[in-house]
């Protein structure tokens, strides 16, 4: 299908609104670094919530859920536990509460309200700073090369080539196409800072939540009126040892693509998952979008509000969407073009529906949320990335006192120039891609035990938090030469070893984090963990003072919150299976768990009294 008049004005008003969102909010960002960075914590906590929900409806996700729905079906909705997805709700229960009751701007500035100024702190904030910017780097410059790619299919270069005055070949269509769509990201992003964002998000999650309905019915009148052939299994979410799917009689080439993927011993590879994504989420966000979200409330309450509203928000309208493709998919898989190079890619299925199954001017409402959600990421990521090197490069060790006409040049050349490097890597990216997927991997997989300990464990230090990262990444960055073909998630347990081994002899091995420090992070964020020589303390010089004895109903509403997000995931799929009975006990689940949440989390938030909330 083509784009017709239609789908070109509503794709070029979509771009058009981000330019004005842009000019509009720039005064509003240029008022402070606070302004700019976390849009002076003035937002409101669903606004937040919509914008992050935003943020993570992507183009390349969306693609990967796609495919995972065609071939494994309700089992798929367990997959994403790789992030993990649940994340969200540890967030929600309580780690957004004590991230924002730090009252920083970055993650990296939290480092000196846990470990205070010393060599170790130095260590630990510049090593945070690394793993910021490499990551941002990544996910813009595959985030820039990504959109190119998905926008060749739709708007053929032999349409847009009589009216560009130069020629470009056809490896580097797609970075043109990137470089388009970049500069508007980068235009609303960099005038307008974090408010400008959320407002773009408003509009991109908007388009997306009218096209996931538009497809959804789709899926459904089709569901109606055609068979679904898929194996045994297909349609239930329970799993056992194996994953136990036969399409040898349907389609033999899904069963290469579930042997390569690697999650035939299902029942091990969701232990192994689970194992993993709790220590993930323990460890709280990285410093990505999403923690910068998180600061940007306006108390901790909305911190708690805003990460939990994200999976209402989200899983619903995406896997509507998802389940839609899917089934359509496989209803019409002689329809579909899935041939690249000669061989299937199962990752074409987004791309080639949309083309198959789309009617006029859906087609432009949908690419143009499509636009939007790379936008959004985009800028977030950009946004996230600035707000270290502005705050935790240039004001900390360049010019501390830099005026707000000075932050806000720093801010529009840190943008330009982390766009740009991004930009550079893209057109490497054939070259790169396996390197830079390997780095992330990495920095995640070190990320985990030093930000485990961090919250839970009064005797850590700076030094113990530097080499833990360190002890961390390394391995993460070699195992792939030492274990060849090997899943990263099958030698995360050797990485967290080594890890935790970097954590424990760092923090002997360097001095204390001063008492007074230690005792002002514990007043503040009031965490609970392993802090009763640092709690005893505090009650002795304030008996009035109330330490946080929360952990078994934390624990209680994570079990139940995740259970919440699954129903949330799953019963938009049943809804376009039109499988009324798993739909209605879908439901069901998700409103009883959201009664037992409102009794134990929403009810025992925590009042936005002064004391909660950390001056900035």
């Amino acid at each position: 299908m083509k784009l017709t008049g239609l789908d070109i004005t509503i794709i070029l008003l979509y771009l058009l609104a981000t330019i004005v969102i842009g000019i509009v909010l720039k005064k509003q960002a240029e008022r402070s670094k606070n302004d700019y960075l976390l849009g002076g914590n003035r937002l409101p906590w669903y606004l937040l919530g919509l914008s992050n929900a935003s943020g993570m409806f992507d183009i390349s996700g969306t693609m990967w859920l796609v495919t995972l729905l065609f071939v494994y079906g309700l089992k798929s909705a367990w997959i994403p536990w790789l992030w993990p997805v649940f994340n969200q709700i540890f967030l929600m229960v309580f780690l957004s509460i004590w991230l924002r009751r730090s009252g920083v701007t970055t993650g990296a500035e939290w480092i000196s309200t846990r470990f205070g100024l010393r060599e170790g702190a130095r260590l630990s904030h510049g090593i945070v700073v690394v793993f910021a910017i490499i990551m941002g780097l990544g996910y813009l410059a595959y985030g820039f090369i990504g959109i190119g790619k998905f926008i060749e299919i739709f708007i053929p270069w032999e349409v847009v080539s009589a009216y560009v005055p130069f020629q470009v070949s056809a490896e580097y269509v797609p970075h043109f196409y990137g470089i388009i769509f970049t500069c508007f990201a980068v235009f609303y992003s960099l005038l307008g800072g974090m408010m400008s964002i959320v407002w773009a998000d408003v509009i991109q999650y908007s388009l997306m939540a009218v096209s996931s309905i538009v497809i959804g019915v789709i899926a459904m009148q089709a569901v109606a009126t055609h068979p679904i052939q898929v194996p045994d299994g297909w349609m239930t979410p329970f799993f056992g040892m194996r994953m136990d799917l036969d399409w040898s009689h349907i389609l033999t080439e899904v069963n290469a693509k579930i042997a390569s993927d690697g999650y035939s011993l299902f029942g091990l590879f969701f232990m192994m998952m689970l194992f993993k994504g709790v220590l993930v989420s323990l460890a709280g966000p990285a410093p990505n979008y999403d923690m910068q979200k998180i600061l940007s409330t306006r108390s901790p309450r909305e911190a708690a509000l805003m990460s939990g509203s994200v999976s209402f928000i989200l899983m619903p309208i995406r896997y509507f969407m998802i389940a839609g493709f899917g089934i359509l998919a496989i209803i019409y898989y002689d329809q579909l073009d899935l041939v690249v190079g000669g061989s299937i890619d199962f990752e074409q299925i987004l791309p080639s529906a949309i083309n198959e199954f789309i009617p006029v001017g859906f087609l432009g409402l949908l690419l143009a949320g499509l636009l939007a959600a790379f936008m959004s990421t985009f800028a977030g990521t950009l946004n996230a990335t600035q707000a270290y090197i502005v705050n935790d490069i240039y004001l900390k060790y360049i010019k501390p006192d830099a005026s707000n006409t000075r932050i806000k040049f720093i801010n529009y050349i840190a943008g330009l120039l982390m766009v740009i490097i991004s930009i550079i890597l893209g057109f490497y990216a054939k070259d790169v891609n396996d390197v830079l997927q390997w780095i992330v991997s990495g920095l995640y997989g070190s990320y985990v035990a030093a930000n485990v300990l961090k919250w839970y464990w009064w005797r850590f230090n700076g030094h113990g938090f530097f080499y833990g990262m360190l002890g961390g990444l390394i391995p993460a960055l070699s195992f792939r030469f030492i274990f060849p073909g090997v899943l990263d998630l099958y030698t995360f347990p050797l990485m967290l070893l080594i890890a935790v081994a970097g954590c424990v002899l760092g923090t002997y091995l360097g001095p204390p984090v001063r008492e007074d420090i230690l005792k002002q992070f514990y007043r503040t964020v009031r965490p609970w963990g392993f802090w009763k020589p640092i709690r005893e303390k505090v009650m002795a010089e304030d008996p009035d003072f109330v330490p946080n004895r929360d952990l078994k109903r934390d624990a209680f509403n994570i079990v139940i919150g995740t259970i919440w997000q699954t129903a949330l995931v799953i019963f938009p799929i049943y809804l376009v299976l039109l499988e009324t009975v798993p739909t209605l006990l879908t439901i069901l689940v998700a409103v009883i768990c959201t009664y037992i949440l409102k009794r134990t989390w929403f009810d025992r938030l925590p009042n936005d009294d002064p004391d909660s909330i950390a001056v900035k």
